[in-house]
C-alpha cells in the first residue's frame, strides 16, 4: 500500500497503537518486532478488540482485507509519520543531548503553550518508535510541535531527524552517558551534534546556550538564537545556583521554579530564551516555569514526615551525577545525605567513571553515604564517610535502622537501579 493511502486511513481512524493491551476501536495496529516479541503473532486479537487495520509484515497472519502487509512494519510507522509531519506542515522543535532533554522539553512545552496550541512528546518516548508515534498524536489543531530526541548509537539522531525534519532545534549538553554505545565523549559529541548538521543543512534555526564551549565549537553556523551569561548573547541571564531550587534573573525578572539542582537553571534558561524568539511575554514565561512541576523521579521533591527526598533518579551518568552532587553539596540544609545507584551504559569506563564519583565523595560532607550496585560495590572508598551495598535488599535493610529524621536525601541512580523503590521502604518504616 502507497505511504498516501495508508494515511488517509489514519486520518479515518481513531489514531495508532503498537500494543494490543491499549488498542482501542477503530485505531491502526502496527505489528512491531522486538527481540522477545512478534506483533505479527497478535493480529487476530488485534482484530477481535475492534482495530480498524492491522499493518504487518508476515503474511502467513494475514486474516481478512483490514490486513495491510508491508516489507517492514517499523518502516511504515516512520515513512507514515514522516508523510503526517509533512502533511501537518507545523513548526517542529527537536531537543536531545546527554542531560536535561525531558526536563528542558517539559519546560519549554510549559512556556510555548501560552502562546500556541502544542504537542509535545510524552515522557520519554524519544527513539525510533517514539519519535514516530509523538508525531502521530499530532494533528489539524496543534500549532506546535515539541521532539525529544535520545539515542544510544551515532547516526540515531540522524534518523530521528529525517522523520520529523525539525525548524529550530536545541542541544541541552555533551556528557558521559551510553559511552558503550557511543565509544567516547568525543562520540557522544558528534553523534548528538547529528542534530545541528541536520539543522544546518536545511538552513534552519539553532537555540545554542554561549556558556558551552563545546556547543560553541560545534556551530560555526550564523542562524542562531542564544542565550547564555556573556553580553555577546541574545538572552542574557544570571543564575543563581547557591539556592536549593533553581533560579535564574534576565533584566529585572526573577524567574523561580521548584526544580531542585542548579543544573537546572540552564534548562529554565533555554526555556526563557526561546519563549523570547516566539515572543512570549516575560510574565507569561515566568509563570509556566513557577507552574511547571517534575514528576517520575527527575529532579523531584518528595517530602515523607520531616525528611525531604530529592529524588533524581529516573536516570544517570558519570556527567549529571557529578553535577547533582556539587548541586546538593551547596544546598542549604544542616543534615544531608546520599543515596546513589550504579550507572549504567558505560562500556569500559565503568570502573573508572564510579570510582571518580566516590573520589568526588570522598572531598564532600554529607551525614551519610550509601551506594548500591556491584559497580560501586568494588570501588575503593576508604577515607571517605560511604557505606556500600552489593544488592538493593542490602540496602534496604540499611535505610530501615538509620534515623533520616530532619534531613534531607538526594537519591539518584540509572533507571535500572529503580531506586524510587527507597520511598517504599521510607513509607513502611514510618506506617
Amino acid at each position: 500500500m502507497e505511504i498516501e493511502q495508508l494515511h488517509k486511513l489514519f486520518l479515518q481512524s481513531s489514531g495508532i497503537a503498537t500494543d494490543t493491551r491499549t488498542l482501542k476501536k477503530d485505531q491502526l495496529f502496527f505489528a512491531l518486532k522486538g527481540e522477545n516479541f512478534n506483533g505479527n503473532k497478535f493480529v487476530d486479537e488485534a482484530l477481535e478488540k475492534g482495530a480498524g487495520y492491522v499493518v504487518m509484515d508476515e503474511a502467513e497472519f494475514i486474516k481478512n482485507d483490514r490486513c495491510i502487509l508491508v516489507s517492514d512494519v517499523l518502516q511504515s510507522l516512520q515513512q507514515l509519520a514522516g508523510y503526517h509531519r509533512k502533511y501537518l506542515g507545523i513548526p517542529i522543535l527537536a531537543i536531545t543531548g546527554s542531560n536535561g532533554k525531558t526536563t528542558t522539553k517539559e519546560l519549554i512545552n510549559s512556556v510555548l503553550s501560552k502562546k500556541f496550541n502544542t504537542v509535545a512528546t510524552v515522557g520519554n518516548l524519544n527513539n525510533h518508535i517514539g519519535v514516530p508515534l509523538s508525531l502521530l498524536s499530532m494533528n489539524s489543531s496543534t500549532g506546535f510541535g515539541i521532539i525529544e530526541m535520545g539515542a544510544n548509537h551515532p547516526k540515531e539522531i540522524e534518523r530521528l531527524c529525517e522523520i520529523a525534519q525539525p525548524d529550530y532545534g536545541y542541544i541541552t549538553n555533551f556528557g558521559k552517558a551510553h559511552l558503550e554505545g557511543f565509544g567516547s565523549i568525543e562520540g557522544v559529541i558528534k553523534a548528538k551534534s547529528e542534530l545541528y548538521e541536520n539543522l544546518k543543512a536545511q538552513g534552519k534555526l539553532i537555540f545554542i546556550n554561549t556558556d558551552d564551549p563545546i556547543q560553541q565549537k560545534q556551530i560555526s553556523y550564523r542562524n542562531t538564537f542564544s542565550f547564555g551569561t556573556s553580553g555577546n548573547a541574545d538572552v542574557v541571564v544570571k543564575y543563581k545556583d547557591n539556592l536549593g531550587t533553581a533560579e535564574v534573573i534576565q533584566k529585572d525578572n526573577v524567574y523561580k521554579s521548584s526544580l531542585t539542582g542548579s543544573y537546572n537553571s540552564r534548562n529554565i534558561a533555554a526555556a526563557i530564551c526561546i519563549g523570547f524568539y516566539f515572543k512570549i511575554p516575560a510574565e507569561d514565561i515566568g509563570n509556566a516555569i513557577a507552574s511547571y512541576n517534575s514528576q517520575n523521579n527527575r529532579s523531584q521533591i518528595v517530602k515523607m514526615g520531616t525528611i525531604t527526598f530529592l529524588m533524581d533518579a529516573y536516570n544517570a551518568n558519570p556527567t549529571s551525577m557529578t553535577a547533582a552532587l556539587k548541586s546538593f553539596h551547596k544546598y542549604p540544609a544542616e543534615n544531608k545525605s546520599v543515596i546513589l545507584g550504579d550507572m549504567f551504559e558505560l562500556g569500559k569506563t565503568s570502573a573508572e567513571e564510579h570510582q571518580e564519583i566516590v573520589n568526588l565523595l570522598k572531598t564532600m560532607s554529607f551525614n551519610s553515604v550509601f551506594l548500591v550496585g556491584s559497580n560501586f560495590n568494588t570501588t575503593n572508598s576508604q577515607n571517605g564517610n560511604i557505606e556500600k551495598f552489593e544488592s538493593f535488599a542490602d540496602l534496604a535493610e540499611k535505610i530501615k535502622e538509620t534515623n533520616f529524621d530532619n534531613s534531607y536525601i538526594l537519591v539518584k541512580g540509572s533507571r535500572g537501579m529503580a531506586l524510587e523503590r527507597i520511598l517504599e521502604v521510607v513509607k513502611k518504616k514510618m506506617d
